[in-house]
């Protein structure tokens, strides 16, 4: 498909943010973006990427991404499973990882909107705001096919309810035998970061820091990529025009481009 022809949607509520940066990186690789507010949205059909930013949305009363996570599946929930069934792109930033789960399309396939995951207040009780490496897990999937499993990209988080959760032992193991864990935090020196602080900046088991659904074209992760889009954004040396978190967006352009 033509870039021309395609299009991605940003979606906004009350206490959103980074929903321009993300209109901005992906614009920047040639697709254009539009930032609605849920009020504003009428159909999907239009869109071959839907995004759910970052932030705090509704203040996130309730849990993070709660009050979204229900809204959006009450209101759109049967274009969300057609858009999805469509082989079309969901990617849910920090606030819209927690918003995917709580709207059951992630990890599960969301039919009955119920929650089978959770993002919970960090283990260290304090919001983290830090860069920190992220190691690829699986490279198959539509926003990671221009990254090498085992590669360690380096992208800032910024949450406070950023902790990785499954009911029990079998749905962990479930999810890594379907190869759904995308992302997990690592050690600079690349194996897992084991649980350990701060590497692992909030205590989500298997060091899970992103996720995917069956299919690989609904992915949520904590990390922020757009604020590691350009090479102005990363600290220390700036010499590269472009940061790591390009590649990511890449992936859903070059997706698209083949659709």
């Amino acid at each position: 498909m033509e870039l021309s022809r395609a299009r991605a949607c940003i979606l906004r509520v009350g206490g959103t943010n980074c929903d321009l940066e993300v209109k901005v990186a992906l614009e920047e690789l040639g697709l254009k973006a539009d930032i609605l507010h849920m009020n504003q949205l009428k159909s999907l059909s239009r869109y071959h990427l839907l995004v759910f930013p970052g932030g705090f949305s509704y203040g996130d009363y309730v849990r993070a991404g709660a009050i979204w996570g229900k809204e959006a599946f009450i209101r759109f929930g049967a274009q969300l499973r057609s858009f999805i069934e469509e082989g079309k792109l969901v990617m849910g930033i920090c606030n819209g990882f927690q918003v995917l789960v709580e709207s059951g399309l992630l990890p599960g396939n969301g039919s009955d909107g119920v929650p089978t995951a959770a993002l919970a207040n960090n283990a260290s009780a304090k919001y983290e705001c830090r860069w920190i490496q992220l190691r690829v897990e699986r490279s198959r999937y539509p926003l990671t096919r221009h990254l090498k499993e085992g590669r360690i990209l380096n992208i800032p988080i910024g949450h406070g309810e950023g902790r990785f959760l499954l009911p029990d032992g079998k749905a962990l193991d479930d999810l890594i035998g379907r190869g759904q864990v995308v992302f997990r935090y690592a050690l600079p020196g690349g194996d897992p970061a084991g649980g350990m602080y701060p590497h692992n900046p909030n205590g989500s088991i298997h060091d899970i820091a992103g996720i995917c659904n069956r299919a690989g074209n609904v992915m949520g992760m904590m990390p922020h990529p757009e604020r590691a889009f350009f090479g102005w954004q990363q600290p220390g040396s700036r010499a590269d025009p472009f940061g790591d978190g390009r590649e990511i967006f890449l992936g859903a352009v070059d997706y698209i481009r083949g659709y």
